[in-house]
């Protein structure tokens, strides 16, 4: 009977750790295979404010939000969501119908910029539209004309701009899109002279006022083969708004 009872103790350990070592295998299968890669990198958030979640699930915490316009640099997807890395560098999952993907080289750029190109000025969030008139206040002030939204150019400045507070850089060179007229040209931009203006501030006249006084960026500013902009405008936790204006003539 004793021995019985060893030897039948013994299949239930073992007959137990089969069982786990089987359940690992199979939930770590599902695990790698559930995750897909994405043919883009880069999202636009399309909700009023989007939960970024501790996983790909409602049942998961709430680590931070994004609002709408906000890009979102995008690793993967995992079911019907997507694993995101936000502001402040959280990474977290938020479901995929609320992020539009953003195709620096797709068929989603291959249209005529023309058919982009405005000269109203409701794609841009307050910042934006302030920086815009600041510029165009100290061209009229120098006696140049205006310069013109271009809405694809704006969209592409206010990406690169994202894209220096999410990898936490300050240059023109970006380690994604490369130079400003590598991204120009990644974005199916057109142009015949093109330039760009970076800044870090606290507000957008401070932007304005540091770019009026380098030498550089005023040159930018006040010169007259440039008739179309793009700025720009996103909150940064290091240096309170990243602000990027690209200026083309055409």
């Amino acid at each position: 009977m004793k021995k019985f009872m060893k030897k039948n103790k013994k299949a239930i350990i073992v007959g137990a750790i089969c069982l786990l070592l089987i359940c690992s295998i199979v939930t770590f299968s599902f695990g790698m295979q559930s995750y897909y890669k994405l043919d883009f990198s880069t999202g636009l958030v399309t909700a009023t404010t989007l939960n970024v979640r501790s996983g790909p699930g409602v049942q998961y915490k709430i680590v931070a939000t994004v609002n709408k316009n906000e890009y979102v640099r995008v690793f993967a997807g995992v079911g019907d969501w997507y694993i995101i890395q936000v502001e402040g560098d959280y990474i977290g999952a938020v479901s995929k119908k609320y992020i539009k993907p953003i195709y620096p080289k797709g068929t989603s750029n291959t249209g005529n910029t023309n058919n982009n190109t405005v000269t109203n000025t409701s794609q841009m969030n307050a910042d934006e539209q302030e920086v815009f008139n600041l510029i165009n206040n100290q061209r009229t002030n120098n006696g140049l004309s205006a310069l013109k939204n271009d809405s694809e150019l704006q969209r592409v400045a206010r990406i690169k701009a994202q894209d220096m507070v999410n990898n936490n850089y300050f240059s023109h060179q970006s380690p994604t899109y490369g130079s400003p007229f590598d991204m120009m040209k990644s974005f199916k931009i057109s142009y015949n002279t093109a330039g760009e203006n970076i800044a870090a501030n606290s507000s957008n006249s401070g932007a304005v006022n540091a770019w009026m006084n380098s030498s550089g960026h005023r040159a930018n500013i006040l010169n007259s083969s440039f008739n179309y902009t793009g700025v720009g405008v996103v909150s940064s936790p290091k240096y309170g708004k990243m602000y990027v204006q690209m200026f083309i003539g055409k």
